[in-house]
């Protein structure tokens, strides 16, 4: 296929080991395709952020950091083209907001509540475990599973926002799903503290998966995203949403990407890949800044 010299740049975090494999492996296959493709680590550059829009044709955000998102929220106000786009990837990265849009969309999510004074939730943590998330946590950090109002009122009083849900008693194996446009993946690993970043082994989508993760994708503006999933005896919930995952397990998933972002950036020629726009395939973002 011909896709001329099309720049995308992806926004990425600082790592110790480099690039995540799924942008070394689907950056590799867009140059093989006549793309020019560039990384950029916005802790390391200067930036002039009102130039910065005419560097790319499509940028890809890739990083969790306070600068890359607002640096994707400058670019997109200046006009350009941003996978995911901005307000979505706000939405998803804010847990209060993700329950919100979880719950406009009808998904199948934890019960949440939002307190700045956790002892209020003292009477609900009396008749069900609760779990207490950082608004903007990442790979668990700071997640407290509380049993009783004694554990909850043993708490520090936070720091920062604080999601709490209710806690859903699962199989004890974690359902991660993974999308990239229309194609939908899943890996399945024994839960522990450090699971994230352990590879899962490829699992089938059952059509009831797959049409909550399609429709978590349109609920909130996400091409590029996974879903953690707990499997209860009432059927799947998702008790997390995260834009631009690692894909980890998936040897497939890099070409999955890689023509989506092909897409994104105006391929017409894309082998096996669906047009795909979640904007036109339900509720998004119902009560969201945008």
């Amino acid at each position: 296929m011909t896709a001329g010299k099309k720049r995308l740049r992806f926004l990425v975090a600082r790592r110790a080991d480099g690039p995540s494999e799924i942008v070394t492996h689907s950056s590799q296959m867009l140059k093989s395709r006549g793309f020019d493709v560039s990384l950029t680590i916005a802790e390391e550059m200067v930036q002039r952020p009102e130039r910065m829009a005419a560097e790319a044709d499509l940028f890809l955000l890739k990083s969790y950091t306070p600068l890359s998102l607002s640096l994707a929220a400058v670019l997109q106000n200046s006009g350009a083209r941003v996978l995911n786009p901005h307000p979505a990837c706000l939405a998803a990265r804010d847990k209060i907001i993700a329950a919100q849009v979880l719950a406009a969309a009808g998904i199948p999510a934890p019960r949440c509540w939002v307190t700045g004074d956790l002892s209020l939730l003292a009477p609900i943590a009396e008749e069900m475990t609760l779990v207490v998330k950082p608004h903007m946590g990442w790979r668990g950090e700071g997640v407290r599973i509380v049993r009783g109002a004694a554990e909850l009122l043993a708490l520090p009083a936070p720091r920062e926002p604080v999601l709490v849900q209710e806690f859903l008693p699962g199989t004890g194996v974690d359902l991660r799903v993974y999308v990239a446009g229309s194609r939908v993946f899943a890996t399945r690993k024994p839960f522990s503290s450090s699971s994230f970043s352990v590879p899962g082994q490829p699992a089938a989508v059952s059509e009831e998966v797959r049409e909550i993760a399609l429709r978590c994708g349109a609920a909130f503006g996400l091409e590029l995203y996974g879903l953690d999933l707990i499997e209860t005896q009432r059927g799947p919930f998702v008790v997390d949403v995260n834009y631009f995952p690692g894909y980890k397990g998936l040897p497939d998933a890099a070409e999955a990407v890689a023509d989506h972002v092909a897409l994104s950036a105006g391929a017409e020629d894309v082998p096996g890949a669906a047009v795909f726009s979640p904007r036109g395939a339900g509720p998004s973002l119902a009560g969201v800044a945008r």
